[in-house]
């Protein structure tokens, strides 16, 4: 088969993922059952709903792979509780298999066309890697939660102003006497600086 589609691994993590298994082979798609199997790294990664623990690990191991959840509906709160924790889409795993396979398309070919490097987003010496994930304090990698890195990357694509959020990561960020960057604005919130701001209290 010359599809575009027959080059693809897909991984596939819990039962509902790994029952999808023969229709993805039929396909044109290379499945693999279970994160041994994994070798080459994958180009997607179907999860049942049952394993989102594991994203985290995934985003560790494969970077910018993209991860599509499995939620019971097509809903607000379906596509919050995908994007909350750290998936790229999500597939309905009581409907047929026409629906997944249009988003197996879609997010493959988002993954092609979207060949080029992400910039650096950084402060001082943190930085973080859009593509991959990846946050490091110098040379230090720094492990984060699904919502962790997304409340990071929030405060890098905004820094220097305030964000009304939660003093989360100062504590994985600024260890060992590093400098610190996250500042409180005593009444409005948090801000990301390589300096003190001039308003920021603690």
């Amino acid at each position: 088969m010359s599809t575009a589609s027959s080059a693809s691994r897909l991984l596939l993590l819990g039962s509902e993922a790994e029952a999808q298994a023969t229709r993805l082979q039929a396909s044109g798609y290379v499945p693999v059952v279970g994160l041994a199997a994994a070798q080459p790294d994958p180009d997607l990664v179907l999860l049942a709903a049952a394993e989102t623990g594991v994203i985290g690990e995934l985003r560790q191991r494969f970077g910018d792979v993209p991860i599509l959840l499995g939620v019971e509906a097509d809903s607000v709160e379906g596509r919050v509780c995908c994007l909350s924790a750290g998936a790229d889409d999500f597939w309905l795993p009581g409907q047929g298999a026409s629906d997944l396979l249009m988003r197996l398309r879609l997010q493959l070919d988002l993954r092609r066309r979207s060949g080029v490097p992400s910039p650096l987003l950084q402060v001082a010496d943190l930085t973080l890697n859009p593509g991959s994930r990846q946050v490091k304090r110098g040379h230090r990698p720094v492990a984060l939660t699904a919502r962790e890195y997304q409340l990071l990357l929030l405060l890098l694509e905004r820094q220097g102003t305030v964000v009304s959020r939660d003093q989360i990561l100062r504590q994985k960020l600024e260890q060992d006497g590093e400098r610190r960057l996250i500042h409180t604005i005593r009444g409005q919130g948090y801000c990301l600086s390589a300096g003190m701001p001039p308003m920021a209290g603690a």
